[in-house]
Order: structure tokens, then sequence, then C-alpha cells
């Protein structure tokens, strides 16, 4: 795959993701993953070391994804994660229209807390451009939490009938445009990108 390399040096590797592709495999053992494909390109270039993801992001989910050079490094961005030093931000097109400009959402997911900010962008004629921000990290948490407030993401099969919206996607609309932390190793501040892909960008002209 033409994967595009966002960042890479001694420790880390962050690529963006394209939508459609596991992180890592489910239970079901599906044997290929983004994980998969990049370590068969290390295998393939002979180089000696594995990369491990240090946070996923679903099947349908596109943008930035970091993975680690080695275990141990793996294990140092994970503790950032859990202390919640690594923010990130994503796009995310919502059914109808949010009642404040921003807001956030702190309800418990199975039990956990669980704290997600917003930021109103743009409103469009059935549906709204959102900048999200998790605070906490739970699984499906940003699905989840906007399903709960009535404003699921537009293309969202999981967890909100695709039948009770009119406006439809091919995938659940949300992206990883950003994520930014103190690097592990040389305490350098890292900005991460991923621009918008192409199949979002033609879901806003179709829908301008």
């Amino acid at each position: 795959m033409n994967l595009s390399v966002l960042f890479e040096d001694e420790w880390l590797l962050a690529v963006d993701k394209p939508a459609g592709l596991l992180t890592i495999p489910t239970p079901k053992k599906e044997k290929r993953t983004l994980t998969s494909i990049l370590n068969e390109d290390l295998k393939e270039r002979g180089l000696g070391y594995r990369l491990h993801p240090c946070h996923r992001l679903d099947r349908d989910t596109s943008g930035v994804i970091l993975y680690a050079k080695g275990k141990s490094i793996q294990q140092k961005m994970m503790q950032l994660f859990q202390q919640r030093k690594v923010k990130k931000a994503y796009l995310a097109f919502v059914q109808g229209h949010l009642p404040h400009a921003r807001g956030e959402i702190n309800s418990p997911i199975e039990g956990q807390a669980s704290l997600t900010r917003y930021i109103v962008i743009e409103k469009r004629s059935d549906f709204s451009i959102i900048e999200v921000m998790p605070v906490t990290g739970r699984t499906n948490q940003i699905r989840i939490h906007l399903k709960s407030i009535g404003h699921p993401l537009v293309g969202e099969d999981k967890y909100a009938f695709r039948r009770d919206f009119k406006l439809r996607a091919k995938r659940a609309c949300l992206h990883a445009g950003e994520l930014s932390f103190t690097h592990p190793v040389t305490n350098n501040q890292i900005s991460l990108r991923a621009e918008l892909p192409q199949d979002l960008r033609r879901f806003l002209e179709e829908h301008a």
C-alpha cells in the first residue's frame, strides 16, 4: 500500500491511516491489517525491528496513527496516552445541528468515566462539521458519545440505524486530524497532522 508517512525518527513512526483498514486484528483474526502491512514491509526491507501501535483507530476512521519501533518505546508512549498527555483532535460530520457552539459530553462508558469536548466549525443543511477532542480514550468513545446526545456521526451504523436519517455516507465520517505530545525520548514537541481524505472532501462538495 502507498501509505503516507507523517513523521519518522529512530523511535516512532506516524502514518495516515486510510478508512476501511483495521489497526490490529479483531477476534476474527483478520490477516490484513495496517500493522501487518507495515511489518511485512519492514521484513521485505530487511529491517530488524517491529512496529507496535501506540493507540488504535477503528476500521472506519482515517487519519493520524502512531507506531513505536519496539516494545519499550511503545510502553512509554502508551503511558503518555494513559496520563492524558497526548492531545487528539478529530474532524467529524454529525447528523443535525448541535444546540451550542461548543460543549462537552461527560458520561461513563461501560462504567468508566469518559469525557469528550467539541467545537462546531460549520453548519450545513442537514449536518454539522465539528472538531472533537476526546479527553479520555475509551473504545469508540466519540461514536458512543455523539450518539448519546442525539447527533451520531453521518454514516454511523454501529450505534445508530442509518435508516433513521436521510443523510447517508459510505462510512462513519470521522477523521483523526491532529495528534500532539512531548517525545518521550528527545523531549521535543511533536505535532502531527493528516489532511482530510478524498472521500470526506468529496462528501463536503456533494453536500455544500
